[in-house]
Formats: C-alpha cells, sequence, structure tokens
C-alpha cells in the first residue's frame, strides 16, 4: 500500500503499527510535511500539496492509499477535499495521538478510519 503522509515524520515504530492495523505492508512511503500559510488562502495550497505527492491518475484511483492528513484542521479539511476529488472516494486515514505523560513527546497510532464507510454510513442517516 502507498501511505501519503502529509504530517510529522514517521518513526519505525509507527510504520510497523500502521502495516500491523492495516495487515499489509507499506511499498512506498511518501513524506510531504505540509505548512499551511495562514494569511494564504487553503484551497490553492491544498491543490499543490496534493500536485507534489506524484500519483498518476491511475494510482489515484487505483492503487491502494492510506493518508495522514495534515495536523492543522482547516488544511486537513482542504486537503480531504483534493484527495476526493482525485480519487473519487475518501482514503482511509491513521489517526495519531500523543503517548500519555511521554517526554519529550511522543505519539502513536491510535487507529485507522474508514472515511468512506463513514460517508456512507452517513449518508443513510440523511433521511
Amino acid at each position: 500500500m502507498i501511505l501519503i503522509n502529509l504530517s510529522h515524520p514517521l518513526t519505525d515504530e509507527q510504520r510497523t503499527q500502521i502495516e500491523t492495523l492495516a495487515g499489509r505492508p507499506i511499498t512506498r512511503l511518501i513524506e510531504k510535511l505540509a505548512q499551511f500559510d495562514t494569511g494564504r488562502p487553503f484551497a490553492g495550497q491544498a491543490t499543490a500539496l496534493v500536485d507534489d505527492v506524484s500519483l498518476t491518475p491511475a494510482e489515484w484511483q487505483q492503487a491502494p492509499l492510506l493518508v495522514i492528513l495534515p495536523a492543522l484542521n482547516y488544511a486537513a479539511a482542504a486537503v480531504l477535499a483534493e484527495l476526493h476529488g482525485r480519487c473519487g472516494y475518501f482514503p482511509p486515514m491513521v489517526r495519531l495521538r500523543p503517548v500519555t505523560n511521554s517526554l519529550p513527546p511522543r505519539f502513536e497510532v491510535a487507529e485507522m478510519v474508514n472515511l468512506q464507510a463513514v460517508r456512507e454510513a452517513a449518508r443513510k442517516r440523511r433521511g
């Protein structure tokens, strides 16, 4: 699977946790650490960040993808919209969380979220 990390650099331990949760190896890691300028519009910055991932149209639509979104919530929303437009679906995401009382601060893999399943379940609640 292709892991697209748009947040902080991953440790070997975090990569192992992701592979365990996914049940498959990471065959390609693409790390593009997001730095959004809050003084500029986010849509264009999200497009440029996702462009920099450099996947082909076929890879966006067919490759097994997993994403770690930018930590800044507004940036994550803009990137997620850009990803959905390219993939045609919401790719699953990895959520990291701080390890309690760790010094220096460390993060662990909390869960994988199937965003497409969340969307489909929400559509059933529209009425």
